[in-house]
């Protein structure tokens, strides 16, 4: 069975930073793209991050180029999203997602496996 584990929100004020993480099992975890994802209240979900499978390919939504990262360690099945100079604006659930797809900033909807989501607050 397919699990992702998505932890590390919290609260944070304006300028802070945040380090989420997204723990999988129940499949080969260097075969598939993992994608972070969010979705704030009244607002449709976005793509976030993604990082590929063997070449380690990102990509970042224009909104937080330059202030996310995203990494991968495979020895641990996990994935990292590193959030600096958080603004107010990033306040949302973050969500990861799994499949064998290529990385790309999209809706989601290629994905077919999804954590729980873990809850981002900014405060101004």
């Amino acid at each position: 069975e397919v699990q992702l584990q998505a932890s590390g929100g919290g609260l944070v004020q304006a300028g802070g930073s945040l380090r989420l993480s997204c723990t999988a099992s129940g499949f080969t975890f260097d075969d598939n793209t993992i994608g972070w994802f969010r979705q704030a209240p009244g607002r449709q979900r976005e793509g976030v991050s993604c990082i590929s499978s063997s070449n380690g390919v990102t990509h970042y939504a224009d909104s937080v180029k330059g202030r996310f990262t995203i990494s991968r360690d495979d020895a641990k099945n996990t994935v990292y999203l590193q959030m600096n100079s958080l603004k107010p604006e990033d306040t949302a659930v973050y969500y990861c997602a799994t499949d064998i797809v290529p990385c790309g900033i999209t809706w989601g909807h290629e994905y077919l496996y999804w954590g729980q989501g873990t809850l981002v607050t900014v405060s101004s």
